[in-house]
């Protein structure tokens, strides 16, 4: 039995031994490998949350800045349109103005016209009615005589009023 006995402590210390120098050579090595594994992996992932807040952050950042390149575009385009449209009205005040104007001129050309004309009518009217009367005076006239001359009168003073 003491063959058993000392075989069993010799193989109690082999295993004992053999403990010791695997916690040194293998055990150590191997849990120190995992934890640095587990911690790069734990980086990994804090890393990953943090790339990933900061894309949430520029997301909003890039939709508050749509968001307000939208509201301008629209106080751009607002404003675009409200200055095209006080051109438009600027121009057609002017035209109306301006055709103010022309009509107003025209207006005192034609009564400048008309007035010349009727100056003349009147001047030539006059000459007429000189030279008929001095023919009528040149002559002695008879009841009928007049009628005849104040009728021929009458006629040459249309016939002047039709050709003017």
């Amino acid at each position: 039995m003491l063959d058993f006995s000392v075989t069993f402590i010799i193989t109690i210390i082999n295993i004992t031994v053999l403990y010791f120098i695997l916690r040194k050579v293998l055990f150590k090595p191997v849990t120190k490998f995992m934890a640095d594994r587990t911690k790069r992996v734990q980086d990994s992932i804090d890393q990953a949350e943090s790339d990933k807040t900061k894309a949430q952050e520029l997301l909003a950042q890039y939709e508050d800045k749509l968001k307000t390149a939208e509201a301008e575009a629209k106080i751009i385009l607002k404003n675009a349109v409200e200055n095209a449209e006080y051109k438009a009205q600027k121009i057609v005040d002017e035209g109306k103005q301006e055709a103010e104007n022309t009509s107003a001129s025209l207006r005192k050309q034609i009564d400048t016209e008309r007035q010349a004309a009727l100056a003349k009518f009147k001047l030539e009217a006059a000459t007429l009615v000189v030279a008929a009367s001095g023919k009528l005076a040149a002559k002695d006239f008879s009841g009928d005589d007049n009628k005849y001359y104040a009728n021929m009168l009458i006629e040459e003073l249309s016939a002047q009023k039709g050709s003017n």
